[in-house]
């Protein structure tokens, strides 16, 4: 190398310069050793700086950026304007939709255990209809909801490929209804609201009346099983300020004490079968008190009785 940094010959080995190589390495042992030996060459990739982006990627590629933004827009704007709701209200969700065009629609549910509910409510509360499709119903799900049933205790769904879903419940018992501030509900026996009186197929169940009624319902029941002979005209039981029962006897109110109720009740059996008082113009009857029976006659009777009573004090020698 000279003083300017070049080397006073050229980097590539010309014939001439290969000649004095080996003419070096025949006068040097230890040259002639290391030349035995091949040299590795280095790989070397250039890269062009000035290359684009557009030119590193495949050929089509803005195209389909292009198109995939579009279809992007054009979904937002079909579910922000309602109209994708509107479609999953009328023909159920897309996947369900393709679903059913392959053949796999529900056309069948079997429902096991169903007893005072009906099928429709059943489905209802399931979340299956004809939209729905076997593949893509989530059993989890459809559990859940049918859970949220009072009236039903245990529930289970089942996928049956192609076409069928199985449905497995067990509905709580009703025992009574609750009537409070007007509404009347259907409760279990031990108090608890599984479902509302919305038609005639709870109508036979005993009837409670008033605030807290629910939770006192096997005492009403024991108060029932008590009456003996009565029982059957017993119609609905009222909880009166948390302490007594009233019971509704055929239009007539029977109010029993707060302590020893059934012991009044067995009176009023007695006092029915040896004097008939039920049968008589009255329509409540007091039993509160333990040395004696209050009666309230009707107002037909009690006018009745009122002017008798006027035209004995009339007759001659009637006391004044």
């Amino acid at each position: 190398m000279d003083g300017g940094g070049r080397f006073p010959e050229s980097l590539n080995p010309g014939p001439a310069r290969a000649a004095g190589v080996s003419a070096r390495l025949a006068g040097n042992p230890l040259l002639r050793f290391a030349s035995r030996f091949p040299s590795r060459a280095l790989s070397v990739r250039r890269v062009r700086g000035g290359q684009s982006m557009a030119d590193r990627l495949p050929r089509g590629t803005g195209l389909v950026i292009v198109s995939v933004s579009c279809a992007a827009l054009s979904v937002a704007g079909f579910v922000a304007s309602g109209r994708y709701d509107a479609f999953v209200a009328e023909q159920g969700r897309p996947l369900d939709v393709a679903a059913r065009i392959a053949g796999f629609g529900v056309k069948r549910v079997t429902i096991t255990g169903i007893s005072r509910m009906y099928e429709r409510e059943v489905l209802a509360a399931a979340g299956i209809d004809w939209r729905s499709s076997v593949p893509f119903l989530d059993v989890n799900e459809a559990r859940e909801r049918l859970m949220r049933v009072p009236l039903i205790a245990q529930a289970s769904v089942r996928k049956i490929y192609p076409n069928d879903i199985a449905i497995t419940q067990i509905e709580r018992e009703p025992a009574a209804l609750w009537q409070k501030d007007g509404v009347i509900n259907v409760i279990a026996a031990d108090g608890t609201v599984i479902d509302a009186m919305r038609d005639d197929r709870y109508a036979t169940l005993p009837l409670v009346v008033g605030e807290n009624a629910n939770a006192k319902l096997p005492e009403y029941l024991a108060l029932v099983a008590a009456a003996g002979p009565l029982a059957e005209r017993i119609k609905a039981g009222t909880y009166v300020s948390g302490r007594r029962w009233t019971l509704k006897l055929d239009g007539i109110d029977v109010r029993l004490p707060e302590d020893d109720p059934a012991g009044a009740l067995a009176r009023l059996v007695r006092l029915e079968r040896n004097e008939r008082v039920l049968e008589k113009d009255i329509i409540a009857v007091d039993l509160r008190m333990a040395d004696r029976v209050v009666v309230r006659l009707t107002e037909e009777a009690a006018a009745a009785r009122a002017e008798t009573q006027q035209q004995n004090k009339k007759k001659p020698g009637a006391p004044t």
